[in-house]
């Protein structure tokens, strides 16, 4: 909201305080001021110019030598506006001027013709291109015949004015109106309020001889007001109205929709023209638009309804979106004659959803969607028929069209001031209390120790207890509050064991050589259940900001890979990323989809690289199952883990498998396509993903540790030739069962396949070691354990002893 001081000063006395000085209360009071815009710029010595004459230069075309009156000389000044004419007031930089950004005006040649100034445009000026009226975005700027040649243009042009930018709460929808702010400047100045005159002569005939109106969706339209305006003169508003809109940062274009802009900063309540000859019904009917209907809205654009949006018809077509936007087909132009006033109450949420399903915010819906005062509704469409018969020449015909079934009802609120005193930790006298509340307008009685408030339906955020204490809070100011320490029991703070878990899986992870990556969690459809360990019907976004980010993921792999492209395309040829964070899945009983949190990896390039040593290793199936063996390690959940090789889309064939825990699928492991990889441009690349949330659901017990053993171990290394198809987790598991107690360790230490060993068959070579705790082993101990484990390869697995 652009606050101009100027236009401020209108409604509230703001003398003998400086703009920074306001600006620093109202930031105290709750208001937060974002900055203070000088109008003026710092410049000096812009003057009203008359232009006597104006002639070709002779040697150039597009530049034309004027004569110009500035009041105390007359001056030649080449300018090379198209739209610059003899007759005009124009704006006129002196010699000596300073324009904004330091630039300075000097006497000069121009094609051998001498120059003694500028002819300003209001870009020059710093006026922004899109506030300037359209009819002078091109050229310079034409003054009205009132104007004073050799007089400052600044004051002429609201120049000499500083403007206040707010950065509003959603709650403070009251502010959106320059009369809204008046209220909470004269709270905190102690300063009255001068609210507009409404006074106008109404013609005899009556508004609703000629038009009749029709609210067929009250729910969404409980109140709809209309004023007919008759033998209007649309032209170009007078230059006081025009600044006003510049200086709040809206555009001038006519003086009809000058005045419905002007009413909606002052009072905030939007406002709509309609030409009524171009209704060509005399009816305005409101209701909601049937399916696929079409509008085609001021800016131009088609626009298709769907059937629960608000529009406002001439009884048989839409000529405009309620509390959105206007339609072309009725648009106020140079020759209307008869203007229809409209000014309602249309309900925010039916505002808002319309605005967001179109893509189309403007000041008016903006005000709607927060909430508009339901007591200035009648009041502003009175304010525009009174701007419009003193502006336009129009004749406001008697009386207004209105439906009300609008509760205009304030809302009660009773609180007591120990109530006030206990929640700020202060003793703020009653009185003072009064005081405040009388300050901001706010209607209160003290009935028996306690306040009764009827809330302001200006004030739409005034609802409860609290609200009231906290406008007393920021009037008495935020910074009185005394500093106190809360006396309570403390709570030490610390992680659930779900947040430990996750970061032990995260240190172990970036311990093992892997980098954190964050992915978004949107993709496209193709994608969408790429990798996934669990599929579901897939959520979709209704205004997805691309195709690629329309849809919520099912896994964690497809981004990952993406970013493993990136990097490699820019020569990272080695690449170790993982990635914690959410898939959704389907829809729960409130319509959400389930959220369940994954861990997932890739790895690509080399692993091992030590130039020095001239040692390399790229990465493997087997780095990866390591990693992923050693996080479970760590979270005391190595016991029930499993690999199972399958087959899974998008994956390797030969070297992919399903992770498992204690039986359960949580996840997979392996390569990903060679045509993928292809696709990609990457080397071998492996990924995994698990799902974490289960992982770390599981209840572990507590680490326990065993001292480091006294006695000897024995070790016995076995070769076994098995068929080519038998797991070494088979192998492992037949050893560990038939072992017994004594067997401490089983680690895997060699695999062959080749020369001596026949088709079709592979050598897998383990280290078995047994010990006790208690005691030294005996030979013949160790034997008998060990001749069990022989005999269960045997006779379990197939296995051979090799020689």
């Amino acid at each position: 909201m652009l606050v101009s001081t100027k236009w401020l000063s209108e409604y509230v006395n703001i003398e003998g305080i400086s703009t920074a000085d306001l600006a620093e209360k109202i930031t105290r009071s709750g208001i937060e001021v974002d900055s203070i815009i000088d109008r003026s710029h710092g410049m000096t010595n812009i003057v009203v110019g008359y232009v006597l004459e104006c002639v070709k230069h002779p040697e150039a075309d597009k530049l034309n030598i004027c004569q110009v009156d500035v009041g105390e000389e007359t001056t030649q000044i080449i300018c090379g506006a198209p739209n610059v004419a003899e007759g005009q007031k124009v704006i006129v930089a002196r010699p000596g001027a300073v324009l904004p950004g330091g630039m300075k005006i000097k006497k000069a040649k121009l094609r051998g013709e001498e120059s003694n100034g500028m002819i300003c445009s209001l870009q020059e000026l710093a006026i922004e291109g899109k506030l300037v009226p359209k009819a002078y975005a091109e050229g310079i700027y034409v003054l009205p015949e009132s104007a004073v040649p050799g007089e400052s243009a600044l004051p002429l042009l609201g120049l000499d004015d500083q403007v206040l930018e707010f950065d509003l709460t959603p709650n403070r929808s009251d502010a959106l109106s320059m009369i809204g702010v008046a209220y909470e400047v004269g709270a905190i100045l102690s300063q009255g309020i001068q609210l507009p005159e409404i006074n106008y002569t109404a013609s005899n005939e009556k508004a609703e001889d000629m038009l009749k109106l029709r609210i067929d969706a009250k729910e969404e339209n409980p109140m709809y007001v209309a004023k007919v305006v008759k033998n209007v003169k649309v032209e170009a508003s007078p230059l006081w109205l025009q600044n006003r809109l510049m200086a709040a940062g809206v555009r001038p274009h006519n003086n009809v929709v000058d005045i419905t802009n002007f009413v909606l900063m002052e009072y905030g309540q939007p406002l709509h023209a309609f030409d009524y000859d171009r209704l060509g019904t005399g009816e305005i009917a409101v209701r909601l638009a049937e399916q696929g209907e079409k509008i085609t809205t001021l800016d131009d654009t088609e626009r298709t309804l769907e059937a629960h949006q608000l529009v406002i018809t001439n009884g048989k077509e839409p000529v405009a979106i309620a509390g959105v936007m206007g339609g072309l087909n009725t648009e106020v132009h140079d020759g209307t004659t008869t203007v229809v006033i409209e000014s309602a109450y249309f309900s925010s949420g039916s505002v808002r959803r319309t605005s967001r399903e179109l893509g189309l915010r403007s000041d008016a819906s903006t005000r709607f969607e927060k909430g508009v005062d339901p007591n200035r509704v009648e009041a502003a469409a009175e304010r525009a028929a009174q701007l419009m018969a003193e502006i336009a020449g129009g004749e406001v015909l008697a009386g207004s069209v209105i439906v009300d079934e609008l509760d205009k009802t304030p809302v009660r609120i009773t609180v007591s001031p120990d109530y006030i005193n206990n929640r700020l930790g202060m003793k703020i006298p009653l009185e003072e209390m009064l005081a405040i509340l009388d300050g901001l307008q706010i209607p209160t009685e003290a009935v028996n120790g306690k306040l009764i408030i009827d809330a302001p339906t200006r004030r739409q955020d005034l609802r409860i207890q609290e609200d009231i204490i906290e406008e007393i809070a920021r009037m008495y100011g935020y910074d009185l509050i005394p500093m106190t320490l809360p006396i309570t029991e403390s709570t030490p703070g610390g992680l659930s064991p779900y947040q430990a878990k996750r970061r032990t899986v995260r240190a172990f992870l970036e311990g093992a050589g892997l980098f954190q990556a964050l992915t978004y969690s949107l993709t496209s459809k193709e994608q969408a259940q790429s990798y996934a360990l669990e599929t579901a019907p897939v959520t979709e976004l209704l205004m997805p900001m691309s195709e690629d980010r329309s849809i919520l993921r099912q896994s964690l792999i497809p981004h990952l890979l993406e970013a493993a492209t990136y990097n490699v395309a820019r020569r990272m040829d080695s690449v170790a990323l993982y990635e914690t964070g959410s898939v959704f899945l389907g829809e729960e009983e409130d319509g959400l989809p389930q959220e369940v949190e994954h861990v997932a990896a890739v790895i690509t390039g080399k692993w091992v690289d030590h130039a020095w040593q001239a040692e390399t290793k790229s990465v493997d199936f087997f780095v990866l199952k390591g990693i992923v063996e050693g996080m479970m390690d760590s979270l005391g959940l190595s016991e029930g883990l499993s690999f199972e090789q399958t087959v899974l889309d998008g994956m390797h064939p030969g070297r992919t498998a399903n992770i498992f825990y204690n039986a359960e699928r949580i996840g997979l492991i392996g390569q990903i396509h060679p045509t993928e990889q292809k696709k990609r441009d990457l080397k071998n690349t492996y990924v995994m993903e698990m799902n974490l949330a289960e992982i770390l659901a599981v209840e572990t017990e507590e680490l326990l540790y065993t001292q480091v053993p006294r006695f000897p171990s024995s070790s016995r290394d076995i070769a076994l030739v098995v068929s080519s198809d038998t797991s070494a987790g088979m192998l492992e598991n037949v050893i560990r069962s038939a072992g017994g107690k004594l067997l401490k360790y089983v680690r895997l230490f060699d695999l062959y396949e080749g020369d001596n060993v026949e088709d079709g068959k592979k050598s897998l070579a383990f280290s078995l070691t047994y010990s006790d705790a208690e005691r030294t082993l005996t030979d013949e101990e160790v034997v008998k354990a060990h001749d069990k484990v022989l005999n269960a390869l045997t006779t379990e697995a197939g296995a051979l002893l090799r020689g």
